[in-house]
């Protein structure tokens, strides 16, 4: 049975530093190594999630993620957005902690 692209995606995308992405895939070896190394400092999960969202991630079979075109769309407007919004909250917090700084001295 293929690995579903939407089940692979939101792991990657909210537990990839974990490496459960990779757990669900079937690379429990990899899966260990990105667990144990936060997802490679934060890299390796970006690219996973980069490769997921490109079509290019397979199971440990090498078979394809079932669902890929379908929602290919989707889950890049989402992820996308989530990281507009990350930014911005970036953003606006180091905005708030210059100004209670500023507001110390």
């Amino acid at each position: 049975m293929n690995k579903s692209y939407l089940v692979t995606w939101a792991l990657a995308q909210f537990l990839g530093t974990l490496g459960i992405d990779r757990f669900y895939l079937g690379k429990i070896g990899t899966g260990i190594l990105k667990l144990i190394t936060a997802g490679g400092f934060g890299i390796w999960a970006l690219i996973d999630l980069i490769m997921v969202l490109t079509g290019n991630t397979r199971d440990k079979n090498g078979q394809p993620l079932e669902g890929f075109e379908q929602h290919k769309k989707v889950t890049r407007i989402v992820t996308i957005a989530l990281l507009v919004l990350g930014l911005l909250s970036g953003g606006c917090s180091a905005m708030l902690t210059a100004g209670n700084v500023t507001e110390m001295m």
